[in-house]
């Protein structure tokens, strides 16, 4: 299992959720790409439970909106 840093490339406001460049989280997983697996839930949960943001409402759960780096 890998160890990955998701953060978003740019600031915005969607569907009333404003979401600022730099902000980030970090998530653990199997696959390649935390955002494509599972439909990015553990990504979505991490974002929700940290920074109080709700990706699906803000339609950013997409490598357009988030970068996704493999630590380890």
């Amino acid at each position: 299992m890998a160890l990955f840093k998701i953060t978003f490339k740019r600031s915005g406001t969607t569907n009333g959720v404003k979401y600022e460049k730099g902000m980030s989280v970090e998530v653990a997983s199997s696959s390649s790409n935390p955002v494509l697996s599972n439909g990015g839930q553990d990504v979505r949960d991490a974002f929700l439970r940290i920074h109080g943001i709700d990706l699906k409402k803000a339609n950013t759960l997409s490598t357009t909106y988030l970068e996704v780096k493999k630590i380890n």
